[in-house]
Parts: C-alpha cells; sequence; structure tokens
C-alpha cells in the first residue's frame, strides 16, 4: 500500500506546507498551519469525479468562445418573495451560484433558509439536507412558523458523497447545506469540522452547483470574534457571502453581505425575529429612529450609504470627567481607532480638549457603521454632550473629517438628504461639495428639499459654529 503523506495548511489564507512552521509566509499568520493527510496517489478518484462520471460531466470538454458571444438572457434572477433578502443577493438568486451565510447561534440562520425553501418548494424541486437536526425538529419549526412543507424533500446526511448521489437522482434546482462543517468526505481521514475536510466538501459541493446550475446555500459556523470558521479559501471558492448579525435579546437582525459577483458589496437587510419567523423591515431609517420626545445632549442623526440606499441612524455620545489616568475610549458600532483620531482632530482644529475625559460612543439599533461619512456626526454628538447642550432633533448631519480639520464630501450627498426630507428633517450640516446645485433637480421645491436648511461647511470650525 502507498504511505499516506501529509501537509500542513494555513488557515487563513489556505497555503499548504510540506512541515510545520511558526508563521505562514503568505499571510503572516502566527500558529495558523494545521496538519492534514492528503490521500495516497494512484487509483484514487474522488466522490464527486465518481457522481460527475455517473452523470454524464466527466465527458464534458471546454470550448473557446468569445466574451460578446455568452448568453446571459437564459440565466435569469430567481426571486426568493423575500424583498431584503433579494436585495442584499443584488436582485434575487442566480442559477448556478453558491452562497455562504454565516452568523452566531441563534441569529436565526436556519429559520431564514426554512422560510425560503419552504416557499420556493412550491416552484421547483429543493432539498434542505440538515446535518446538525433531525428530521422531528425542522419538521416542528415548520409548524410552529406555520409554512408550507409540501414538497420540500429533507435529507438528513453528513457524508457529500450521499448527498450528490441524492442530488443526482433528484436533480434539484435549489439545495440547503446545514451546516458545511459537519459534513465529511470519506476519502480525507481528517475529523469533520477541519480544514481539509471543509476545503474539500465545499469544492465538491460548488463544483456540482456549478455544473448543473443548482443554486447552492451553504450555512457557516463563526468564532467568537464573529469571523468565519474554517480556512480562509472557503470564501474565494462561493459566489456571495452573507452574514446574520445580531444580539440574541434583540428582536431585529441585519443581514451584510461581505463579498458578492453578482451585486453590490456591504448591501444591509434589516429583519425582524417575530413569532412566526424573519419578517423583512422594508423601511429601516424608522426603526432606528425611535427617540423619544424630549431632547437629550449628545444625541444626533446621521446619514449613512448601506450597499445601494441611505439609512438614518441615530448616534450617541456621552463625554464625562475620567477618574484614571488614561481615559476610555470606546466606540460600539463604529472604529474605536477612528474615534481617537477625531478626538486628536477636535482639539488640534475645534479647540475642545476631551484629554481628561472618558468618551462613549454608540450607535443605537446594534448598526455596524463602517463609512467614513460618520465622521462629521460623531465629532457634534461629542460636543453637544461636552457642553451639555441638546441638539435640534430635526438637524442631521453627514460627511468626513480630514486631519487638517477639513469636510471632505461623501458619495451620495443629494441621496442623503432627500431620505432625510422624506422622515421630516429641516437642517441639515453637511459637506459644501455635497450642498445640492440650484438648478439641480434635487434642489427643487417639488421635491420636498425646498423647505429643509442645507448648511455646507468647509472645515470643522465653520461646523461647530453653525452648531
Amino acid at each position: 500500500m502507498a504511505k499516506a503523506k501529509t501537509a500542513y495548511v494555513c488557515n487563513e489564507c489556505g497555503s499548504d506546507y510540506s512541515k510545520w512552521q511558526g508563521q505562514c509566509t503568505d499571510c503572516s499568520a502566527w500558529n495558523s498551519l494545521q496538519e492534514i493527510r492528503l490521500a495516497p496517489a494512484g487509483g484514487h478518484v474522488s466522490a464527486s469525479t465518481r457522481v460527475n462520471a455517473a452523470k454524464g460531466y466527466a465527458g464534458v470538454t471546454s470550448q473557446l468562445q468569445d466574451l460578446s458571444d455568452v448568453d446571459v438572457a437564459s440565466m435569469p434572477r430567481l426571486s426568493t418573495g423575500i424583498g431584503e433578502l433579494d436585495r442584499v443577493l443584488g436582485g434575487g438568486l442566480v442559477p448556478g451560484s453558491a452562497i455562504l451565510i454565516g452568523g452566531h447561534p441563534g441569529a436565526g440562520k436556519s429559520t431564514l433558509l426554512l422560510q425560503l425553501m419552504c416557499s420556493l418548494a412550491q416552484q421547483m424541486p429543493a432539498l434542505y439536507v440538515t446535518g446538525e437536526e433531525s428530521l422531528q425538529q425542522v419538521a416542528l419549526r415548520a409548524q410552529r412558523l406555520e409554512l408550507p412543507t409540501s414538497n420540500l424533500k429533507m435529507l438528513t446526511e453528513t457524508d457529500v458523497e450521499s448527498i450528490l448521489s441524492t442530488c443526482a437522482l433528484l436533480q434539484p434546482k435549489l439545495i440547503v447545506v446545514d451546516s458545511i462543517q459537519v459534513m465529511q468526505l470519506a476519502d480525507i481521514t481528517s475529523a469533520p469540522g477541519s480544514v481539509s475536510q471543509v476545503r474539500e466538501c465545499a469544492a465538491a459541493l460548488t463544483r456540482y452547483a456549478k455544473q448543473s446550475d443548482a443554486i447552492l446555500l451553504l450555512v457557516g459556523h463563526v468564532t467568537k470574534d464573529g469571523s468565519l470558521a474554517g480556512p480562509k479559501v472557503l470564501e474565494h471558492m462561493i459566489d456571495c457571502s452573507l452574514q446574520l448579525e445580531g444580539d440574541n435579546d434583540s428582536r431585529y437582525r441585519t443581514l451584510r453581505s461581505h463579498k458578492n459577483r453578482f451585486g453590490a458589496v456591504n448591501e444591509l437587510g434589516v429583519f425582524a425575529m417575530m413569532e412566526n419567523g424573519l419578517k423583512e423591515v422594508k423601511n429601516p431609517s424608522s426603526i432606528f429612529l425611535s427617540r423619544s420626545d424630549t431632547s437629550a445632549a449628545g444625541s444626533l442623526v446621521m446619514v449613512i450609504w448601506e450597499g445601494t440606499r441611505p439609512l438614518l441612524v441615530e448616534l450617541q455620545a456621552l463625554v464625562d470627567d475620567s477618574s484614571m489616568n488614561n481615559p476610555r475610549r470606546v466606540a460600539i458600532g463604529l472604529d474605536q481607532n477612528r474615534l481617537t483620531m477625531l478626538l486628536a482632530v477636535l482639539h488640534r482644529h475645534g479647540g475642545l480638549h476631551t484629554g481628561d475625559q472618558d468618551v462613549f460612543v454608540n450607535v443605537v439599533g446594534g448598526v455596524r457603521v463602517s463609512e467614513t461619512g460618520a465622521d462629521l456626526a460623531m465629532l457634534l454628538a461629542i460636543v453637544s454632550s461636552l457642553r451639555d447642550r441638546a441638539l435640534d432633533q430635526t438637524l442631521v448631519v453627514f460627511g468626513e473629517v480630514g486631519l487638517s480639520g477639513e469636510i471632505r464630501p461623501v458619495p451620495s450627498g443629494q441621496e442623503r438628504i432627500r431620505e432625510a426630507a422624506k422622515h421630516g428633517f429641516k437642517r441639515a450640516i453637511v459637506p459644501i461639495a455635497n450642498v445640492p446645485k440650484a438648478n439641480a433637480p434635487g434642489a427643487k421645491n417639488g421635491d420636498g428639499l425646498g423647505a429643509m436648511e442645507i448648511i455646507g461647511v468647509r472645515t470643522l470650525q465653520e461646523a461647530l459654529e453653525a452648531l
């Protein structure tokens, strides 16, 4: 018998080495190499190859073709029936695509997929493969959610070879595998969830989806820091990576796309966890703007851009005397390093010192803001709390702050102002370059911006004077 060989694969980037070493030379990650066993050469045929050969895929040869001759009209998008999910996917499901959905335990991944499968199973052949739950558990959830359970085929299996054999017979157009971390191939001797098992199982399932034009939905676990568990190469295999976020004590869930070959990246969808499952929130700004009737110091509304639409979010800041030598800087939903940088800009160009103050910043509703358009709103909220002066509740702010104190423009400025005017805001402090021109369509009175006072600022000092 041929001797089994071993290799060491980086858990972060997927690079392989012949022997173990402390640091991966490709991605510079420490202690990320894991040992895997390679199958002996000679006479080895993978499970996906055997299934594809049975279906006739092994005889298919690639042909040269001009890009202009490729027919894209024959692959229309399939609507899921859930508007927020279609938005995050870029318009719907694409045949032959592989989609990975990750999230913390209890976020609602299985609930959302079960709702999707029960709805689309009435239109096309669908297969739901569960490796973590029994069929009785899935049936009880479907009954509790009052979902149509007819026509949805269920399978409890963790062996990928058996799953591919079932798919070859059933010919499903929609496949859900829950989850990829428990799947295994008999040809690989390592345990389920290891780097080699996750990589090879995902490769076999994705290869079948590409060859049969089936839509593959994979459920992935996450680590304690929120990143996707398993090898980093898994995210390169799939076409779309979605992350379902939300605290267990909150009724709202946010679905964000981190990678999408068929749509915009960083698109955001909002869902509400109800008794009968996840329900889409068509106007997310309304739930993030549930403010009290009385004005409070440090509270301010900003307009952020998520994917292809503006979103109004309340930002709160609290500045208090510090009893420690090193004052605290806490940012929830924002970049903490950027908060420290903006406080230095506020001291240098705004003349306000916070070196002996604790500064806490929070985005209401659990939304995570990654764009720089929240800089100006963050600083003005901090100034409001520092001076203990409440701001007008009809004020909205957005803009990027540079290190020299200049206020830089942000993309889609007129769309942000139009969204704020739609929700009844009467005053806006924005970068001077984002102020609508007199002859622009957005500046006409008929668009709802005529009654809105728009103040354009060039520097941080001008913004403080306008405040």
